[in-house]
């Protein structure tokens, strides 16, 4: 196990189809690759009650394994991209990573 502290993982939680959107913006800031996970959006509770329905939208996850030098370059590009593109943000967020195994930044 590689103990470092100079790798970050970006989540970008966006809309259903607009990751790979969202992955080539951050290519061009820099990242190598990323996954993308589908996952489904909670419904808000308050527009339940008023129309009788519960919404469940689908969302997909980017996430970017990435040096923390170019961190922030790939999140802007990504909420750049998403600004152009939806009307609805993506929720971006970063965290690091404390130890890593199999991984080869080059």
């Amino acid at each position: 196990m590689e103990e470092n502290k100079e790798y970050e993982v970006i989540y970008a939680v966006v809309n259903n189809g607009f990751a790979d959107h969202a992955m080539i913006a951050a290519r061009r800031a820099g990242a190598k690759g990323g996954t993308i996970l589908r996952a489904r959006g909670s419904s808000n509770e308050k527009m339940d009650k008023r129309y009788g329905l519960t919404i469940t939208p689908e969302k997909e996850v980017l996430m970017i394994l990435t040096s923390v030098d170019i961190k922030d370059a790939i999140m802007d590009a990504i909420y750049q991209a998403d600004m152009n593109e939806n009307n609805e943000r993506a929720l971006i967020f970063s965290m690091p990573v404390a130890s890593t195994v199999g991984f080869k930044h080059e």
